[in-house]
């Protein structure tokens, strides 16, 4: 068991200098040895757990997507919220998520190893479907094509925020673009009840971090 875990550490270690390295330097200027010397680990260790660089790229992308420090909402809109502004807390903290951004928006590296939009558009679009068969959402709206441009945005203020000389906060610019678009999802009695802040972001990242036990509903808790 010992060394089973000890595996399993060793190979976590490695993938997050893998995901450093791919954040500052793209996935084709990244170098092995690079990654080696960043994680410390024997070139022995390396390959049992990775046979190639591209083996890497895989298993950063499939880090990207995670609804982790997410409970669940009395409003079901309010959990979707929550999973695209504790992303935004936490890509720019988080190189594992920030390498797999950079991975798929890079031209390169997403013709080899493709990227997680696909995934986060089907788990935003079961989120609005369960939404709107609450009652939440308007019954008219498409929830695939719905999630898929949600997805876009998302990508686009991150990617474009980072191009721009000022200095963004990646939650305040999310949360301005979720105040913009929900009410075109929500019906108005439901919209008056969420709260899209980067506020709330930081919140959901300290609670995460924190490790509070699953239980005391999460709206009495950021509120």
């Amino acid at each position: 068991m010992a060394q089973q875990e000890r595996a399993i550490r060793t190979r976590r270690v490695i993938l997050e200098a893998a995901a450093a390295v791919f954040d500052e330097r793209g996935y084709e200027a990244s170098t092995i040895s690079e990654i080696l010397e960043r994680a410390g680990v024997t070139k022995g260790a390396f390959y049992f757990h990775f046979p190639s660089k591209g083996d890497l790229a895989l298993g950063v992308l499939g880090e990207a997507v995670t609804t982790e420090g997410i409970l669940p909402q009395e409003i079901k809109l309010q959990e979707m919220l929550d999973t695209m502004l504790l992303m935004a807390y936490r890509l720019p903290r988080e190189p594992m998520l920030s390498a797999a951004l950079r991975l798929a928006v890079d031209r390169n590296s997403r013709h080899m190893f493709g990227t997680r939009w696909p995934d986060w558009t089907v788990l935003l679009a079961s989120l609005l479907a369960e939404a709107k068969a609450r009652g939440e959402a308007h019954p008219y709206i498409e929830e695939m094509g719905i999630a898929r441009l949600l997805v876009a945005a998302w990508t686009g203020v991150r990617v474009v925020s980072e191009g721009l000389p000022e200095e963004y906060d990646l939650p305040t610019e999310v949360a301005a673009l979720l105040q913009l678009l929900l009410p075109s999802i929500a019906v108005p009695t439901v919209l008056t009840r969420l709260e899209i802040s980067a506020g709330r972001a930081a919140r959901l990242f300290a609670m995460m971090r924190e490790g509070e036990p699953e239980g005391a509903g999460l709206a009495e808790r950021v509120r």
